[in-house]
């Protein structure tokens, strides 16, 4: 058996990652509640505890997979997000639906994921929302993280666009990782352009690189789309916009993302995945304070085989 010797230090990214993920999801969902509408437009915190959603509960199967097998395995992480599946958590009707029947009946992933919408697969943005992770695990082989997000989205999410999507989040989160990581929004945005194939979500990060001096929030979303469809070329643009214009900035970078409405719990936790996959990305002390802890069944590499 090969030993990853470099493992530590690839749990270290892309736990920093999912740390970052789970603050921009748990704050972005607190902005669904009406009584924390002023919050937003203040740039006050809202109280806590911040609760995390689906985005963190899936990314969290995400890092246990990794820890396994050193990559992506579809069985294994099909079937850790079904038996983690918590149906309070926020998953949209199509994947909740998928897991139940993992669970309960042990229906195969692979007919259930290829079956929806008339056969066409979910173009939705859940296989993007969990994948800044793995991009940081790879921080060292941005092409391989585009492959492991691509395998990953399958799991659930089997249009193209989905699929495009993830692949896009994770590039992003091993360049911004990687030691020598892009120093300008437009070198960050090119280089995802070039790892991810033509689709939908192509044509958005082309037009969300075009939009980089732009500095209304809401304009930019009016055009690139802010997740209020929860489709991946909706939702990854803007959000790729967003972290790439806020590179060293976590905070400025959540509230820039989370005042443009829309799906806004999954748009903070790519933005939140994304940067704090940077070794100087982390989000701020209180924040993290003011966010659920991580659960308890987060597999950590000296556990991996237990």
């Amino acid at each position: 058996m090969t030993v990853d010797t470099l493992l530590p230090e690839r749990f270290d990214r892309a736990l920093a990652s999912l740390r970052g993920l789970s603050v921009g999801d748990a704050l972005g969902s607190q902005f669904f509640v009406p009584s924390n509408y002023p919050a937003l437009h203040s740039r006050e915190l809202p109280p806590a505890p911040w609760q995390w959603t689906d985005d963190t509960e899936m990314a969290c199967s995400v890092l246990n997979v990794l820890v396994r097998h050193g990559r992506i395995d579809q069985d294994d992480l099909a079937r850790s997000f079904a038996e983690h599946h918590d149906f309070d958590r926020g998953y949209g009707p199509t994947v909740n639906r998928i897991l139940r029947l993992i669970r309960q009946e042990g229906a195969d992933w692979r007919e259930l994921a290829a079956g929806v919408f008339n056969g066409q697969g979910s173009w939705g943005n859940g296989a993007a929302m969990r994948i800044a992770p793995l991009g940081a695990w790879y921080a060292d082989d941005p092409v391989q993280a585009t492959h492991q997000a691509e395998i990953s989205a399958y799991t659930t999410h089997q249009h193209r666009e989905a699929v495009v999507g993830a692949m896009a989040v994770a590039a992003a989160a091993a360049l911004v990782a990687a030691p020598e990581g892009p120093k300008a929004p437009a070198d960050l945005l090119s280089a995802v352009i070039d790892l991810v194939p033509r689709s939908a979500v192509h044509a958005g990060l082309r037009r969300a690189r075009d939009m980089l001096d732009y500095a209304d929030v809401g304009t930019v979303a009016a055009v690139l789309g802010c997740g209020r469809r929860t489709s991946a070329h909706d939702t990854v643009p803007f959000a790729l916009w967003a972290a790439a214009r806020n590179l060293d900035d976590f905070e400025r970078a959540l509230w820039t993302t989370a005042r443009a409405g829309g799906d806004v719990d999954t748009t903070c936790a790519i933005v939140g995945g994304v940067l704090a996959a940077r070794q100087s990305g982390a989000a701020p002390a209180e924040w993290q304070r003011r966010t659920e802890p991580l659960p308890d069944w987060l597999v950590r590499p000296d556990s991996s085989q237990a």
